[in-house]
């Protein structure tokens, strides 16, 4: 009979197979695939509030051959090892495995480790502990915080808010900074200036000096110029000071997510989706983590890299002071497992992003930058005023240091030149400039931001800006700004000249932009339940959950004081007038019926009204213009949306052509059918590079746009055999559709031939094929604990556990607790 091994059991399939490796053939290491229960999604009763906050649990659908795995291995294991993540997210599932696996959590052992070495798992292995009980109540409060601020204030929302779909403790406050940056955009009044340069001359050198005060109006601007006519330019001072740059600390998540989104363009999700394989690869350190610190064996191996690659002068060790309060200095930065290993990833992604981490883990050991920054002081003899003088400023790189391998070289050499020097003027411009509104935030700065006010934890921010933006509440800006002349006044010579150009301005690609249905769930929020959105709250909140993951603070007692409170404001909540919290705005009347038009919000967004819901006949609604917004829409644009949809004419089999602009832009309608029959309406988006759109295209435009889309359609198509059922070439292969389901043809057999597929076959595959489902969950069979969670993994503080029969599984409910 084999000897019996030991069993680790670990978060990701990725990471077993690593472990397993690294430990060797004395350890089998299975994984649990994330967590294995939760919180029953459509049980309102799963969190018993008036018993201290008794909390069922479920395990989640698909989970069960997972669990059936793992208890099997249990079995026939020596001992087992739960090896989850190093947070609050892992040790909860290390928690949920013990009770699901009928661990003893008094002496199941519980190992953690930073990287995926085999120096690492092997000291983990030497000092195991149990599982920390402090943390699982951390993770516990705040996921029935959650659920509690989800499940109660979404249903208002749903009721109250037109198009609002949800709201939570950490994205409310997110969105709020959003819509609240916007509005201070929208109320900045840019003031006018004018900066002055010239372009100057000596020996064939040339340097650009700066006025050091802009002026204030285009008379003051014209006349400046025209008062350095003549004028002899001679350098009064030159300074030069040296300068040095220090090196950014090694990154956290919060870092590496802004400087990835700032450098790479990639979002948070991304940013994490690519470090997590490299993680799991064994390539990086734990990727969720606070903590600026390096191991000292890291910092050695870092050193000795440095001085054998690079040189002895670039080396300077030296640890970073974490900044925020709560970090577990016992964790480390994220840096790579080995520094030595250049290039890592399995895709552009994951090189690109491990790329990032090693440079900046090699620059936060590298000597600072020695710069010489001069800055030289140029009069012209018919402005010689103090506050009329101009500056040159130059920088240049006496030892490139870190800037070796991470940051930008800012060099900008001047001219050697000397106090007394005379210089000949080439030019001098005055151009108009105005001030710049405050920044939109993009995904990283929005990061930076929530950090600052200590909204979220590292796990936490990519799945905050995911919903967000996933509810329609913000929008990624995809626009290059709009064009506006500036003045340009010229000398040259003795004769000063104006002229015009043109700039763009306001910019929004890759910006955060609030929809107009997210401002008003901020407003709405702001109004009638302001703890929720507000900064303070949501980091004292935070601040809470750290005092409970170290022991200080009773989470039954946390949730008692917030929920009290929070309660009385859903109950007042059915109060709440829908149409006072509706956003609208009477535009003008109609000429032809005389009926008021409003632009309001609706359930997709905002939109136009002709008429009111009172009037005999329904009101007639239609899209605001392109480029507008409910608070600056015309009457004028507002009329002309109106005569949307048009009728072109028909296609020579009779269907009906029409123009209009839907939810997703502008299009061109062929047909009325109803999807998934045979006559089906056709839709053919109208692009914006179209050189027309649906208030000037013709019938044989539109005949002409059809066209195109029946020959894709036809490249596309393997087999139609009527009644909406085709065979068709998709992004993932061949696949059977009826227009509600689709059944990929390799999943069927993966040596069927597409073109084989009869008609009887089709319906037969589409028949058999599980109805998609819905957002909400159906019922199912599971394991159901209901717990306070409250048992300390100490075995001399543990809880006593009474046990209770339910009608199909066991129950284990903590009576004792924490007062």
């Amino acid at each position: 009979m084999s000897e019996k091994k030991s069993l680790v059991i670990v978060e990701s399939p990725a990471k077993a197979k690593t472990i397993e490796r690294y430990l060797g053939k004395d350890y089998t290491v299975l994984s649990s695939v994330g967590h294995i229960r939760e919180i029953p999604p459509k049980d309102d009763a799963a969190i018993d509030v008036d018993n201290g906050f008794t909390t069922r649990y479920e395990i989640i659908p698909g989970k069960k051959k997972t669990i059936t795995e793992l208890k099997k291995a249990v079995k026939s294991a020596r001992d087992v090892w739960l090896a989850t993540d190093e947070d609050r997210e892992g040790e909860a599932i290390a928690w949920h495995l013990c009770e699901v696996l009928d661990l003893d959590i008094a002496t199941t052992k519980r190992i953690v480790f930073h990287e995926i070495t085999k120096s690492a798992l092997e000291a983990a292995v030497q000092s195991p502990r149990l599982v920390d009980m402090d943390l699982v109540h951390a993770q516990q409060a705040r996921q029935i915080l959650d659920r509690l601020v989800g499940y109660e204030l979404s249903p208002v929302v749903w009721k109250k808010v037109p198009g609002g779909k949800s709201a939570g403790r950490v994205q409310s406050p997110a969105l709020r900074l959003v819509v609240e940056r916007e509005r201070e955009i929208n109320a900045f009044e840019p003031e006018e200036s004018y900066k002055v340069s010239a372009q100057l001359t000596q020996g064939g050198d040339e340097l650009k000096a700066d006025k050091v005060s802009p002026l204030k109006s285009k008379d003051s601007a014209q006349k400046f110029l025209e008062k350095l006519i003549g004028a002899t330019w001679q350098v009064t001072d030159v300074s030069r000071k040296p300068a040095t740059r220090n090196p950014s600390a090694p990154f956290t998540t919060s870092t590496l997510q802004q400087e990835a989104n700032s450098k790479l363009g990639f979002s948070p999700r991304s940013t994490m989706s690519a470090a997590q394989a490299l993680y799991q690869g064994g390539k990086i350190t734990y990727m969720r983590t606070d903590s600026t610190n390096l191991s000292n064996q890291a910092l050695g191996s870092i050193h000795s890299w440095i001085e054998q690659n690079l040189g002895s002068e670039y080396a300077q060790t030296r640890q970073f002071k974490t900044k925020s309060a709560s970090a577990q200095e016992a964790h480390e930065a994220i840096r790579p497992t080995d520094i030595g290993v250049e290039e890592a990833g399995s895709n552009d992604f994951e090189r690109r992003i491990y790329k990032l981490i090693r440079s900046r883990t090699l620059a936060s050991q590298m000597a600072p930058a020695k710069l010489e920054k001069t800055v030289m002081t140029i009069t012209a003899s018919t402005a010689p005023a103090a506050q009329e003088r101009f500056e040159a400023k130059g920088e240049a790189v006496l030892f490139d240091g870190f800037l070796r391998v991470y940051g930008k070289n800012s060099e900008k050499y001047l001219p050697q030149l000397a106090a007394g020097d005379i210089l000949k003027a080439l030019q001098v411009t005055a151009r108009q400039s105005f001030a710049n509104p405050p920044a939109r935030y993009t995904e990283g700065s929005l990061v930076k931001k929530l950090e600052e006010l200590g909204i979220g934890r590292p796990s936490t921010y990519a799945t905050i800006l995911d919903t967000i933006k996933s509810r329609g509440y913000v929008n990624i800006g995809v626009g290059e700004g709009m064009e506006r002349e500036v003045i340009l006044f010229t000398l040259k010579g003795d004769e000063v000249l104006a002229t015009t150009e043109l700039e763009k301005s306001g910019a929004d690609k890759g910006k955060l932009l609030p929809s107009a249905i997210g401002e008003v769930l901020s407003d709405f929020l702001m109004e009638y339940f302001a703890s929720i959105v507000d900064y303070n709250f949501t980091a004292a909140t935070e601040s809470e959950l750290d005092s409970i993951e170290s022991g200080t603070l009773d989470e039954i007692k946390m949730l008692s004081d917030f929920y009290g409170p929070f309660h009385s404001l859903i109950e007042a909540g059915e109060n709440i007038d829908r149409k006072a919290v509706s956003k609208s705005r009477e535009i003008g009347t109609d000429p032809a019926s005389g009926k008021p038009i409003s632009a309001r919000i609706g359930r997709f967004g905002p939109m136009l009204q002709l008429g009111e819901a009172t009037d005999e006949d329904k009101p007639i609604f239609a899209n605001l213009p392109e480029g507008t917004t409910i608070e600056n829409v015309s009457l004028e644009a507002a009329l002309e949306m109106f005569k949307l949809p048009r009728k072109l004419g028909e296609t020579s089999d009779g269907k009906e052509v029409l123009a209009n602009v839907g939810r997703f832009g502008p299009y061109v309608q062929i047909g009325k059918g109803k999807k998934g029959t045979a006559n089906a309406a056709v839709f053919v988006s109208i692009k914006k590079d179209d050189p027309f759109d649906p208030f000037s295209i013709t019938l044989e435009q539109a005949l002409m746009l059809y066209q195109e889309k029946l020959e894709k359609d036809a490249a596309k198509t393997i087999s139609d055999f009527g009644n909406g059922i085709q065979v068709l070439n998709g992004r993932f292969g061949p696949y059977i559709t009826n227009g509600k389901k689709n059944v990929t043809v390799k999943k069927i057999d993966k040596d069927l031939d597409p073109t084989s597929i009869t008609a009887e076959q089709a319906q037969k595959f589409l028949d058999e094929a599980p109805d998609k489902t819905g957002r909400g969950r159906s019922s199912r069979k599971s394991t159901a604990t209901e717990t306070p969670a409250k048992a300390k993994a100490n075995p001399a503080k543990t809880t006593k556990r009474a046990t209770t029969n339910t009608s199909t599984k066991t129950a284990k409910v903590s009576k004792k607790r924490r007062g």
